[in-house]
């Protein structure tokens, strides 16, 4: 075996444990099986357009289940109100008022603004039983969900950055989210 294959081998085993996935660009595997079952659904067209608009990581991340470094993306430290919305679509996804710090270098959140734009799928990957987290307009992947964090959920959804866009509450009404207001007014 491969020495560098051992030592990748060996960080993403790490990572699984810790809770989340290693990042694609560390293990060097693709899964290509997965690949053609996103384009068997969404068209040439669509997966050409997707391709031109997103970069190459937020692709990899929603339209091939890939993850990003922890600590190395946009948002895990990021600690303005606003929501966070699915990158493919612009779906609103999560709230700052549910994200928190869970120590794991992802954007972390108690819940989802509308339990039903999530949609929960069993993941066994690297050996592992999880629950993956994915969009329900846009199918895309956007993280994991574990029982592991604070009040009052208990949940942690361990998110990519990549798979996001964060809408700061102030421009919330100039970008079409204005109604996302209200999570930030006190009661």
């Amino acid at each position: 075996m491969n020495k560098n294959f051992g030592i990748l081998m060996l960080g993403g085993l790490l990572l699984v444990a810790a809770g989340c996935e290693p990042a694609l660009s560390e293990t060097g595997f693709e899964e290509a099986e997965e690949v053609e079952k996103i384009e068997e659904v969404r068209g040439d067209d669509e997966m050409d357009e997707l391709k031109e608009r997103l970069t190459e990581l937020q692709y990899q991340v929603t339209q091939e289940d890939g993850t990003e470094p922890p600590f190395q993306n946009k948002y895990w430290d990021n600690k303005e109100e606003g929501i966070y919305v699915d990158i493919v679509s612009g779906e609103p996804l999560f709230s700052s008022t549910d994200k928190y710090d869970s120590g794991t270098g992802w954007p972390s959140f108690t819940r989802p603004i509308y339990e039903e734009s999530i949609v929960e799928k069993d993941d066994h990957s690297y050996g592992m039983r999880r629950i993956e987290v994915r969009s329900k307009g846009a199918d895309s992947h956007l993280g994991h969900l574990f029982e592991d964090g604070p009040d009052p959920t208990g949940l942690r959804y361990c998110i990519n950055s990549a798979a996001l866009e964060f809408i700061p509450r102030d421009k919330l009404e100039a970008r079409g989210y204005g109604e996302y207001e209200r999570l930030f007014d006190s009661e």
